[in-house]
């Protein structure tokens, strides 16, 4: 390096990797190897007051250091200086080797943010990990701390195959990889708190009604519009802010279990992450309670002004309320249809932002909402009369019920239609999605065995296999070609990349091909003179054409340009990957290690036997994979189910809180129809009958909910197939419509009325007729 340097800005050298251990819980840990004495500026994880002690213990063969509150966690002390005992051994598996280390000493960090930088992180000497890594004459980085006028002198002296790159820079692009995650989970959440927004409504709308005598009368004695308003309004405040703090609660709650769900499908798309505590930030706190709050005043503002704005005569009236409602269907159904058009207008448009693409999603599915009373009312009068012949008066009457119900029961029909349809379209995309992915996946394995190390977690490839392993699976006369592949991360720049290295491309599916220039020999061909195939994701998020386009990828010798010659499905990345020539990658980069093979059987073998016995000749490494295709495919679709599971967890959520929201509408149209009930029961109805009555018009509430989640939930699987999940992560998937969510969702929808209707009926059974009639 120039002297020049050296003397002008701080620098240090690192070399860091993952690893396991049995004695750190056998989760993914990093060795962070550092030259202790250039760390002053830049890492403050060093105890001053022993810090001389300290460092001379970490230049000890095997020495490592810990944070006190890890080695707590995990029951580790140092080791005394006569004898080492158990507790400071720790075994590190790297690379498929293990390797011993001792815990010479433990750090206490004075700031904050160090101690939580330190909880997955063991720290040695950069020797120690240049030794254990295989790295030896090699770095990781260097850590530079460098005034910004001095990076393009800088960066014009380093040689070719060397990156300079800020810590802004790094992070925005790690940030990246996990931003459609992040968005789509919000959406998820959001939509919670649509359906939350609809019981909100429901429930103020329920106790307005209630008390709409008392409004009437209190408006006689002189309350004025405002006073009425402002009181309903106050009191929706109030149980907004209860809530939103239980909410809260709660919410740290589900968030402790869902943090690893989360960490899971991380670790399984994006890179190694591990958490070991739940961080609530105030600002979360604050923007989930705000949120709340917020929306609470904004659903409870419609009922108020209902209570503010009715004349005190005619709030001592039924019969205006529902000619009201029926006036106000008609023109909700008009404002409805105006936003689905303006949803699908925003979703036609040229874009990849993804708030965009989910207001648009939003605006539909209100949309439809707002057509859910009018249609109840077309369907409703449509099997009045089979329900007439089915079950007599009682059908007819239901029927009658539902439609005249309709502004009691519109909301809570619309939350739950919004929620079962979000369950099947949901449904329909994973569905979609997984025959995808298994399809893909048969494609893709074409040989009949694989043999890998481990990774330390699924995004990232296991270490690379030891020389002497592919001589010993040539002696197999039953292998009739094995496949090698050689995976690292390469710059791009746009950042890094995925890139497979092959030393075969001719058993390659053609169908895995969304655009090829010829079929894969011909592809192999352009591969040995130096092209490359790249993913669809990879081509969607650089923006490479099909054809004729370019990539460049950093080497040792400096920037490269490379043709594309195909466009190829995968699903293993959302940031995209990229193949090219074994001999290609071998003779620019000189690396000729290789992380996995694929063994292509001769005709007739039993892949079975071959497996055990490449098993027991491998027995020499305990660490190796030997796997046939279809164990590996059954791996790749764990991995798949893994990472809908958060999904799922939010569907159950929406459901749960719509079914609450079509119990307290049940509840208020009971209690509003309970002098109407008293007559029926004067009149000679009986409690059974009652009963019929009321479940009779809560099944046919959930089963209209039901019938519309259908095609709204086909619409929502559209939309998150070819528009949400390309514009996410740049996938193509081919559509399935099974019919098992379809039906699932009537049949839930039904569970869901006729369960929240079984209360009420029940309370209407025991009724007093006497006192029903007396109550006015």
């Amino acid at each position: 390096t120039d002297p020049f340097w050296r003397e002008h800005i701080a620098m240090a050298p690192v070399v860091s990797f993952s690893f396991t251990s049995p004695q750190l819980g056998g989760q993914p840990f990093t060795l962070l190897g550092l030259d202790p004495f250039a760390e002053d500026a830049f890492r403050n994880y060093f105890p001053a007051e022993n810090r001389l002690e300290v460092l001379n213990t970490l230049l000890q063969t095997g020495a490592v250091l810990l944070s006190r509150q890890t080695a707590e966690r995990y029951g580790l002390q140092p080791c005394q200086p006569t004898r080492p005992g158990p507790s400071c051994q720790i075994s590190l598996r790297i690379a498929g080797q293990e390797h011993r280390a001792l815990l010479v000493g433990l750090l206490e960090p004075a700031d904050a943010f160090s101690r939580r930088a330190l909880q997955n992180i063991l720290v040695t000497d950069i020797a120690t990990a240049q030794q254990w890594g295989d790295m030896a004459g090699h770095l990781t980085r260097i850590d530079l701390i460098l005034p910004p006028e001095r990076q393009t002198a800088l960066q014009e002296t380093l040689p070719p195959g060397v990156l300079l790159e800020s810590v802004r820079t790094r992070s925005n692009a790690v940030r990246q990889m996990t931003a459609a995650f992040r968005t789509n989970l919000t959406a998820l959440s959001l939509l919670a708190l649509l359906v939350g927004l609809f019981l909100i409504y429901n429930t103020m709308t329920f106790s307005v009604v209630q008390r709409r005598p008392l409004f009437g009368t209190l408006r006689c004695l002189g309350f004025t519009r405002g006073q009425v308003f402002r009181m309903v309004l106050g009191e929706a405040a109030l149980i907004g802010a209860l809530g939103s703090l239980l909410g809260m609660s709660l919410g740290v709650l589900l968030g402790q279990g869902a943090v690893r769900l989360v960490t899971r499908t991380i670790n399984d798309l994006f890179f190694v992450l591990t958490v070991r505590g739940v961080q609530v930030s105030l600002f979360s706190l604050l923007k989930g309670g705000v949120g709340g709050f917020c929306a609470t005043l904004l659903a409870a503002a419609p009922p108020a002004w209902e209570a503010a704005s009715v004349p005190p005569r005619l709030a001592l009236s039924r019969t205006h309320l529902e000619h009201k409602a029926g006036r106000v269907i008609r023109g909700t159904a008009a404002a409805g249809g105006i936003l689905i058009l303006l949803g699908m207008g925003i979703l036609s448009l040229p874009t990849t932002s993804l708030p965009l693409s989910f207001s648009g999603t939003f605006a539909i599915v209100i949309g439809i909402a707002m057509l859910t009373p009018l249609a109840t009312g077309l369907l409703m009068h449509g099997i009045a009369p089979l329900l007439a012949a089915v079950s007599g008066l009682l059908g007819r009457m239901a029927a009658r019920n539902v439609v005249k119900a309709r502004s009691r029961t519109s909301v809570a029909l619309a939350a739950l239609m919004i929620a079962v349809s979000v369950t099947i379209g949901v449904s329909v995309m994973v569905f979609s999605f997984r025959a995808t992915v298994s399809a893909w996946l048969e494609q893709t394995l074409q040989g009949d065995i694989y043999i890998s190390n481990p990774g330390i977690s699924t995004s990232q490839p296991g270490a690379p296999l030891p020389p002497d392993v592919l001589a010993q699976v040539q002696r197999f006369p039953q292998v009739a070609e094995a496949a090698l592949l050689r995976s690292v991360t390469l710059e791009t720049p746009d950042g890094p990349v995925e890139v497979s290295a092959v030393s075969d491309y001719t058993h390659t599916d053609p169908r895995l091909f969304l655009s090829a220039e010829g079929a894969p020999p011909v592809l192999w061909q352009a591969m040995q003179q130096g092209a490359v195939t790249i993913s669809e994701t990879l081509a969607n998020r650089l923006g490479i054409p099909a054809h004729g386009g370019r990539l460049r990828l950093l080497t040792p010798q400096g920037w490269r340009t490379f043709p594309v010659v195909g466009v190829f499905s995968d699903y293993t990345s959302t940031q995209g990957s990229v193949r090219m020539s074994l001999d290609v990658y071998r003779s620019l980069w000189g690396d000729t290690r290789i992380n996995g093979l694929a063994l292509f059987l001769a005709p007739g073998t039993n892949s079975a036997q071959v497996t055990s016995a490449l098993r027991t000749a491998l027995s020499a490494y305990p660490d190796l994979r030997v796997r046939p295709s279809t164990a590996l495919r059954q791996d790749a679709l764990d991995v798949f189910d893994r990472t809908f599971a958060i999904t799922s967890a939010m569907q159950l959520l929406t459901t749960l809180v719509a079914f609450i929201g079509v119990l307290s509408s049940l509840l208020a149209l009971q209690l509003d129809k309970q002098r109407e009930l008293g007559i029926l029961r004067a009149l000679g109805l009986t409690a059974a009958e009652m009963r019929r009555l009321v479940l009779w018009e809560t099944g046919l509430m959930g089963t209209t909910a039901g019938l519309l989640s259908l095609p709204t939930g086909y619409i929502l699987a559209w939309i998150l197939i070819f528009i949400i999940n390309k514009r996410s992560f740049g996938w193509t998937l081919q559509m399935q419509t099974p019919l098992s969510p379809f039906l699932q969702a009537v049949a839930v929808s039904l569970a869901a009325a006729i369960l929240a209707g079984i209360y009420p009926a029940w309370r209407l059974s025991r009724m007093v007729t006497a006192q029903a009639l007396r109550d006015e």
